[in-house]
């Protein structure tokens, strides 16, 4: 049985239907009890020392924002309960040097099999903005011009299916974007073809970014990713070759995306 945590997220859902579409069994964990796919276990639960691994071959694991727990209690459980193999949902910054490294070396310290995923930010992001398209489309976010190479959550969640349906992943850290650089401007074009309607760019100035990021996220974590969205690194910036070397296709564009979700912003 492979186990999901978080698996009503933004990469936790679509991982739980792609395993269950492959014909594995799958236990959903998550904070609510939500309607899984027709064989799917859910279970009420999150990332904590008390959580429990029974009948699981392999886990998904995340660290929610904010969460200040430790890790290797989890990983005990989970090897002791049977575990073999761990996909860790970690995230680009880490390698760049702006996100603490402590979870990606519980795993790899854990005498389990791992494989950790660092993606660059997540296209689906931009459902921050819905509301506003909605009512007066606009998009406001700060470093209007500076372009990153977001990422499909399905395309991470199609990696961790991999990642946990096969042990050649083992040891790997996969590095995963989307598959061109893309600003700010440029999403809310995206979105406004997507919908069918002009989408305004209005600028933020960072310390209001700022005051927004810090309604979900700690100050430290709000920090690093405007920093990350303001002055991003080469290693940032590049595209990596990870997605298309383990699904044998390109990811994503954002516009794929933003054509899915239009509904939410309509």
């Amino acid at each position: 049985m492979i186990m999901v945590v978080g698996a009503t997220g933004n990469v936790g859902a679509p991982l739980v239907r792609a395993l269950a579409a492959a014909g594995e069994e799958v236990t959903a964990v998550s904070r609510r009890i939500t309607e899984v796919p027709p064989g799917v276990v859910a279970r009420q639960g999150e990332l904590a020392s008390t959580l429990s691994f029974e009948g699981a071959t392999a886990a998904f694991l995340m660290a929610p924002p904010g969460f200040r727990g430790a890790l290797e209690p989890v990983l005990v459980r989970a090897r002791e309960a049977g575990v073999e193999r761990v996909v860790l949902l970690s995230s680009q910054g880490v390698g760049t040097g702006r996100h603490p490294a402590v979870f990606e070396e519980a795993v790899q310290a854990s005498g389990l099999k791992w494989t950790v995923l660092r993606p660059a930010g997540f296209a689906s992001n931009a459902f921050q903005w819905a509301e506003s398209v909605r009512t007066r489309r606009e998009v406001a976010a700060p470093f209007a011009e500076v372009a990153l190479p977001v990422i499909d959550p399905e395309d991470i969640a199609s990696v961790a299916a991999e990642a946990l349906r096969s042990p050649s992943h083992a040891g790997e850290t996969y590095v995963l974007t989307g598959p061109s650089l893309l600003s700010p401007r440029d999403q809310a074009a995206a979105i406004g073809e997507a919908v069918g309607e002009p989408v305004r760019f209005v600028p933020q100035t960072r310390e209001e970014a700022r005051a927004v990021l810090l309604g979900f996220m700690p100050p430290e974590i709000a920090d690093s990713t405007l920093a990350i969205l303001g002055t991003p690194t080469p290693e940032e910036q590049r595209v990596s070759p990870d997605v298309s070397r383990v699904l044998g296709r390109p990811p994503r564009p954002f516009a794929d995306w933003a054509s899915r979700f239009a509904g939410a912003f309509k």
